[in-house]
């Protein structure tokens, strides 16, 4: 018997049998949409992560304390901050930051807790946080520890409405400020509400809401912007030795770290990436259980179809024949299974990403793997009944 008599005789019989052959399928279908899927979840979830840590500003150098250091909790003072912006070059602004916890706006009657952020005259360019309205403050505002203010945007709707803020007085905690600015609204990045907080020059927090005489002037993180990326590591380098020789510490066990955008990307990459492995996995769990049906239904089908089988051998057909006909059976039933698959899958994945707050990117890799899977699946459970 040639190849296509085979292969036409093959699909006659599927059709022959289109309820059953589409049961057989749909547990190839749901495996095949599931990886897709699956997979398309974590990419998006991966890609939202990378926007959020890039919209806190271009070409960023985050510095910090290194956790678990002996007398780390004044590592990073506010005039290691100073140093770099003058010593180091290739530096377009520095912001420096100190956050003290949570405190107490009142603003004519309205009472809200929000939090407060301590920062320099660089923080709009370098975090990529402009000003909405009004002004950020000033050089001599930050050495003169003056009473200002910049609000989020949120917050400054949540406290006057529709009422003009700028020039308005408000207590934080016991202390009098004036607002000056209204921060472009930002909204919610790395967990942290940018419309909701108080920004203030970081010689005030200093003095007024940080308690401990040992901390005094230290600073949580300490933002460097570099002129481009192409002088980025150069810059690195230049951060690293200074800090190093300030801090009377070794290049080799400094007591900081220096991280830059993609590095805290290419961290959260590796932790989305074996997220996204197990998620993968166990959609596959789906195409083994298609593929065991797959099997017995092409049991099923060689016992009912012995006499068919018998009167096929006696008029020529071949062993190899009969085998080569289910085993095409079984491989047309994954293809077919995993195309439908592939479609559900894409369909299934706009849809999550439309219908709510979860982005999905379709990744083409999850389509070629998840297909071909299918394909393995028939292959190797359509040969057991055919032989």
């Amino acid at each position: 018997m040639t190849f296509f008599r085979t292969l036409r005789s093959a699909f006659s019989s599927l059709i022959n049998n289109k309820l059953r052959s589409f049961l057989t399928t749909l547990g190839v279908i749901i495996g095949v949409a599931a990886v897709i899927i699956m997979v398309a979840v974590s990419a998006g979830a991966e890609a939202v992560i990378a926007e959020q840590i890039n919209s806190l500003g271009a070409d960023l150098i985050i510095i910090s304390a290194s956790r678990g250091t002996p007398g780390a909790a004044k590592t990073l003072i506010y005039d290691d901050a100073v140093a770099i912006q003058n010593e180091i070059n290739g530096v377009t602004g520095v912001a420096s930051e100190q956050a003290p916890a949570p405190q107490t706006i009142k603003a004519g009657s309205l009472i809200f807790e929000a939090d407060v952020l301590g920062t320099t005259v660089d923080f709009p360019s370098v975090r990529d946080a402009p000003v909405g309205d009004g002004r950020f403050f000033t050089e001599d505002e930050v050495d003169g520890a003056r009473k200002v203010v910049v609000l989020g945007s949120g917050l400054a709707k949540d406290l006057y409405g529709d009422e003009y803020a700028i020039g308005q007085s408000l207590s934080v905690g016991t202390t009098q400020f004036t607002v000056i600015g209204i921060m472009a609204p930002k909204g919610n990045v790395g967990g942290i509400d940018y419309d909701g907080r108080v920004y203030m020059p970081i010689t005030v927090v200093f003095q007024k809401f940080v308690t401990s005489q040992l901390a005094s002037d230290k600073v949580k993180t300490i933002y460097a912007q570099a002129e481009s990326k192409e002088t980025l590591d150069n810059t690195i380098l230049q951060i690293e030795a200074l800090l190093a020789r300030r801090h009377n510490v070794s290049a080799e066990q400094p007591d900081f770290t220096v991280q830059t955008q993609q590095d805290i990307i290419s961290t959260q990459e590796a932790t989305t990436e074996a997220f996204r492995a197990l998620l993968a996995w166990v959609a596959g769990v789906s195409l083994l259980v298609g593929g065991i049906g797959i099997m017995n239904i092409m049991l099923v089908s060689v016992t009912e179809r012995t006499q068919e089988i018998g009167t096929r051998q006696a008029i020529g057909a071949t062993p190899s024949d009969i085998r080569r006909q289910f085993l095409i059976e079984a491989l047309a039933l994954s293809l077919i299974g995993g195309l439908i698959g592939v479609g559900a899958g894409i369909g299934g994945a706009w849809l999550f990403g439309q219908s709510g707050d979860l982005r999905t990117v379709v990744v083409p890799s999850s389509i070629v793997i998840a297909f071909g899977a299918a394909l393995v699946v028939g292959v190797f459970f359509g040969y057991f009944p055919a032989a």
